[in-house]
């Protein structure tokens, strides 16, 4: 919202369905759920949106830009074909081979029967998937075959991602993470500045997989050059294979990417703008957001150009407690005006709401504590200093967001 805000030809913001954070930069429509697309379109007809940009994987999935280009209205984002690509992890994986896109090896496993068979010839880490969406809390990093059993039951057993569930049991990869995202119109590819998300809930690593933990942009050592590489063997052949397949992609396709020994590989797609990367990708941009989306959605990115500021950027996310297996909501959250007080801060809301004039907490990951710098010293220092001053009773985070690129700016000073 902060970055359409910052377009000179932006007059007015809607947001459906919002939250107390959104409040502060756009009209919320509470009342219209994120994965509603009549709804959507009802809405974008009343208040005459001049483009609707749809955000959430579950809106995409169930078909709003289908249903607003219906209408007529321009819309930012695939379409509910094209957004098979974030919706199912095997529909993923079996266009990457099609397309000779670079990934982990893979099997698909549809029964407990199967899956246990399967593991007894397994390597071991290996990483079992949810093939639906399960905002990022479907993926399993198992470190043995009494681990994967484990997960096994997780999915078939107690059915938590699904009655009718399919499961991706993916080769494990060894590297340094990459997220790089791109605007595209159907044809042409944009990328955005690169950043490197935290997925797992504890420090050095360790701990459950999450939705993301923190990031940071740039990404030390990940330069034009590897960029336009990623580019051309990753998102092109992406965009080229759907555009095949008539099904056009138009929007932000995001490239989660394990930098490996032999070369970058994709360990998953979303659809959208990833959280908690585009909180620190959209701060350092150089040009209009809204422009951008605008010829995205209508075919005509040829030419256009998306730089980044100098500055360093580091999002830290504060997570109310017992995420992400059981997050408690309703603790009452303070502070954020200190927060927000202090020099290049910006606290986006991700899981709040209002409860009798109280700001609380509504979901696993709450806030992110956002902040800019010269350098990652000063960003880091500046984002944690506001993370101290907000109190959220048993909330957890992280402390090492952007510590390694901290330490890899004092090596090359």
């Amino acid at each position: 919202m902060r970055a359409l805000r910052r377009s000179p030809q932006v007059t007015s913001v809607l947001c459906a369905p919002g939250n107390a954070g959104i409040a502060a930069d756009a009209e919320c429509l509470p009342d219209v759920a994120a994965d509603d697309a009549a709804a959507i379109v009802a809405a974008a007809k009343e208040h005459a949106v001049d483009l609707a940009a749809i955000g959430p994987e579950a809106g995409l999935v169930a078909g709003a830009v289908d249903a607003l280009e219906a209408a007529g209205i321009p819309a930012f984002g695939p379409t509910k074909a094209a957004a098979e690509l974030e919706g199912s992890k095997a529909f993923a994986k079996e266009l990457m081979e099609e397309a000779g896109v670079p990934t982990a090896e893979y099997r698909l496993l549809r029964s407990r029967e199967e899956a246990l068979e399967r593991l007894a010839a397994t390597s071991y880490p290996t990483v079992l998937k949810a093939d639906g969406l399960a905002a990022g809390k479907g993926v399993i990093i198992c470190q043995s075959e009494e681990e994967a059993r484990e997960a096994i039951d997780v999915f078939f057993t107690e059915r938590r991602f699904g009655e009718d569930v399919t499961v991706v049991l993916e080769e494990f990869l060894e590297g340094e993470e990459l997220s790089l995202l791109a605007l595209c119109d159907g044809e042409h590819v944009l990328p955005l500045a690169p950043a490197r998300d935290h997925k797992r809930a504890l420090d050095g690593d360790l701990g459950p997989n999450t939705g993301g933990m923190g990031a940071f942009s740039p990404v030390p050592g990940v330069g034009d050059d590897l960029v336009d590489h990623i580019v051309a063997t990753v998102h092109r052949p992406v965009v080229n294979e759907l555009a095949r397949l008539g099904t056009p992609f138009r929007g932000c396709l995001y490239a989660g990417l394990m930098l490996t020994a032999a070369g970058p590989r994709v360990i998953e797609f979303n659809v959208r703008f990833g959280d908690p990367e585009a909180q620190v990708i959209l701060p350092r941009l150089d040009a209009d957001l809204l422009d951008l989306l605008d010829r995205a959605a209508t075919g005509s990115l040829a030419g256009a150009v998306a730089p980044g500021t100098s500055d360093a950027c580091v999002s830290v996310v504060v997570a109310a407690e017992g995420y992400p297996e059981a997050p408690v909501a309703g603790a009452a959250i303070s502070g954020l005006p200190a927060a927000e007080a202090l020099e290049d801060v910006t606290v986006f809301h991700a899981g709040t709401a209002e409860s009798a004039g109280t700001l609380v907490a509504a979901g696993g990951r709450v806030l992110n504590v956002t902040a800019c710098g010269r350098d990652f010293a000063e960003a880091r220092r500046r984002a944690y200093e506001a993370v101290g001053l907000i109190h959220l009773e048993g909330s957890m985070h992280r402390t090492d967001i952007a510590l390694r690129a901290e330490r890899m700016e004092h090596v090359h000073a």
